[in-house]
């Protein structure tokens, strides 16, 4: 799992350790582990939170772990065009690669460790879609999407991109040495990310060597969940035993905490994991298909307005998903 690797951790700012006689630690609300599925074209997804109180998760309102797959040649596949309207797409690729395009002129590869921050707000139209290379070459292909709420008052503004490249991120190393923490959102002390968020937020993602600790201070105002990429630990002062695809919902505190395992299974060599927090916005939410309003009244207006073409138009130069030439059929000449 490369996104972005250090081979000395000694060498980074260190995460700072949070004062035990004056804070709490966030105790572990809940853990669900996240049903797979079938997105876009049919690429494999697991929903990161399915079956968790939304008000656990707001401001975040939907997360796909994308993968992790190893493609055979022809294999990759994406999303086609599609509209969004009322909050903010974030795409964080850990392998392989993804093309994005959308309507309002955003558009670039998504790399090995990149993320792609679309504000999709009053309308937007895009397409994520493997690379024809990818496609003619298969490979492995692992990101996160994660899907971020924006307040009534921000539903409507004009669309936004943010290309977020892998060397922009802010790196940190836990106080033990033993885990690499990148802030691609919000910050840990003294130290920022690259993303800029309309609701505050953070979105990091840390790497922790079999026995290594994270302690991570942590906003007292935003939730805290910890979504388990690969590998294995504990999460929380009781050692909540985690896994592979399941999400830590941690309760009010000040700092949280997650170990890897000693000894990792399953083919991973480490811990992997997508911390998320934000200011609750506390607003009613109407989630239909590509759509996140306040009232279904906003829904059925954002369906017309797309029938209408009011929510973008796809560019002439558009980017489509790429479709291998089928092998042709070799047939003998028997002479009838």
């Amino acid at each position: 799992m490369p996104a972005v690797t250090v081979n000395d951790l000694s060498t980074l700012p260190k995460v700072a350790a949070p004062d035990l006689a004056v804070s709490r630690e966030r105790p572990v609300g809940s853990v669900t582990t996240a049903p797979s599925g079938l997105e876009g074209e049919g690429f494999p997804v697991r929903r990161a939170f399915a079956g968790v109180n939304m008000r656990d998760l707001d401001p975040f309102v939907h997360m796909d772990q994308m993968g992790e797959v190893n493609y055979a040649p022809g294999e990759p596949k994406g999303t086609p065009w599609h509209p969004h309207r009322g909050f903010e797409t974030v795409t964080y690729m850990i392998d392989g690669t993804f093309a994005h395009q959308d309507s309002n002129g955003g558009g670039g590869l998504i790399a090995n460790g990149a993320t792609q921050w679309m504000t999709a707000g009053g309308g937007i139209l895009h397409i994520e879609t493997p690379p024809e290379e990818l496609v003619m070459s298969g490979g492995l292909f692992h990101g996160v999407q994660l899907w971020v709420n924006l307040p009534a008052k921000d539903k409507m503004i004009a669309p936004a991109y943010q290309p977020l490249e892998a060397d922009q991120v802010e790196l940190l190393s836990s106080a033990d040495g033993g885990a690499l923490v990148r802030i691609i959102a919000g910050t840990l002390g003294e130290h920022r990310g690259p993303g800029s968020t309309h609701t505050p937020m953070a979105m990091m993602h840390a790497t922790l060597s079999p026995g290594a600790r994270l302690e991570l201070p942590w906003e007292p105002a935003f939730n805290a969940l910890v979504y388990v990429l690969a590998g294995s630990g504990q999460a929380g002062r009781d050692g909540q035993p985690v896994r592979a695809g399941q999400l830590v919902a941690f309760g009010p505190g000040d700092w949280m905490s997650v170990r890897a395992d000693d000894h990792q299974g399953s083919g991973a060599e480490q811990l992997d994991v997508l911390v998320l927090g934000g200011q609750p916005i506390g607003e009613p939410v109407v989630h239909y298909g590509p759509f996140v309003m306040n009232t279904r009244d906003e829904i059925m207006q954002a369906l017309e307005d797309f029938e209408a073409g009011r929510l973008g138009h796809i560019p002439a130069n558009a980017l489509m998903p790429h479709v291998p030439d089928p092998v042709p059929v070799r047939t003998e000449h028997t002479g009838i």
